[in-house]
């Protein structure tokens, strides 16, 4: 992935979001004070590369930072909003962990348990943490943008970029779960809708969109980064599917092969799903659970079907997309160049 600069505005925006969260613990309870502590750590750390890509955005249609107070609020809201989303995924996925360390859930399940709760009590109180917790960073960013130093035709924009991005993504969540639940649902362009829902909108096109209005950009410019946003973001989340099954430690921040381990049914699964090899694959699939050597038997069934190949095809169609998409007239050449180099970032994270 590109790195993209992030400015002190944006830092500043999430600590005084999370501030305000944490000054309510004095009225609310010692629950709630840990609960804030809690949501506090879930913001810190990482690579901020939405806000990040707001302002990349803003700058590259020649927007001014000094002119435009309500640019690094917006930035944060994205932020906050991917916080929320990964809070909520780890109680859907019964995660207590992220980067080896407790995460909302994981921290609320060792408070019940030393308080005297049972585990069955531990886990309701986690799972109850991380929902409340995810609630509250998707009210602040819905906050961050409402209460934006920006003119109202733009914050009526802005807002609307939000509110679908919550949308989109609340149901490609459903659907990714709902796929791998029941057995044999999903065909490959379902779980190619559900990869796009998930995180394409949020992660990539309302942002670089996000950008563009604070920045006044044309509408057909507005246009050509909803399509390349789009192809971006389905790109990024392709891209984790390989890395989650065959990406090295390093890459996927967790053992080797996790989503093999956890039986997602990804487009890459789905894709092995169409080929003559599905029994076996299907088979290796069904054991990855139980240990490394029946994951890596698992990675040699996919390598076999051919599915990872026909994906990375795809992945290289979908950047090449965005490529022809950066050259477009209604696009500021530093607009262009800023989609030409995540594109090649992307590229470069492929396993």
């Amino acid at each position: 992935m590109i790195v993209l600069p992030v400015h002190a505005g944006i830092d500043a925006a999430i600590d005084t979001s999370v501030a305000r969260v944490v000054s309510r613990a004095g009225e609310l309870g010692q629950g709630f004070g840990a609960l804030a502590d809690a949501l506090a750590r879930a913001t810190r750390g990482g690579k901020r590369f939405r806000p990040a890509l707001v302002a990349a955005s803003f700058e590259s249609f020649g927007g001014d930072a000094t002119s435009t107070p309500g640019l690094y609020p917006v930035a944060a809201a994205f932020e906050l909003l991917h916080t929320a989303f990964v809070v909520h995924d780890d109680v859907i996925d019964h995660d207590t962990e992220r980067r080896g360390i407790p995460n909302v859930a994981g921290e609320f399940r060792e408070r019940a348990r030393a308080q005297g709760a049972d585990a069955a009590g531990s886990a309701l109180l986690g799972d109850a943490a991380g929902i409340l917790a995810g609630d509250l960073l998707l009210h602040e960013a819905l906050r961050l943008v409402a209460f934006a130093d920006v003119d109202p035709v733009a914050r009526e924009r802005l807002y609307a970029l939000v509110d679908d991005a919550v949308y989109v993504s609340a149901a490609g969540e459903l659907a990714d779960v709902e796929n791998s639940v029941v057995a044999g649902r999903a065909t490959a362009e379902d779980a190619l809708d559900a990869a796009f829902n998930k995180t394409a909108v949020y992660s990539f096109r309302a942002p670089l969109q996000a950008g563009a209005v604070l920045a006044a950009a044309p509408d057909e410019a507005m246009r050509v980064l909803e399509f390349a946003g789009g192809r971006l973001g389905l790109a990024f989340q392709l891209i984790d599917d390989l890395i989650g099954a065959f990406g090295s430690s390093e890459q996927a921040g967790r053992e080797s092969g996790g989503d093999l381990r956890e039986s997602k049914r990804t487009p890459l699964v789905a894709l092995a799903q169409q080929t003559p090899s599905w029994a076996r694959v299907n088979e290796a699939l069904g054991m990855a659970h139980t240990g490394p050597i029946a994951v890596r038997e698992a990675q040699v069934a996919l390598h076999e079907s051919g599915a990872p190949v026909r994906l990375r095809r795809f992945i290289d169609q979908t950047l090449d997309e965005v490529r022809t998409a950066s050259l477009e007239p209604s696009l500021t050449p530093a607009a262009g160049r800023l989609l030409r180099d995540i594109s090649d970032g992307l590229e470069r994270r492929i396993p």
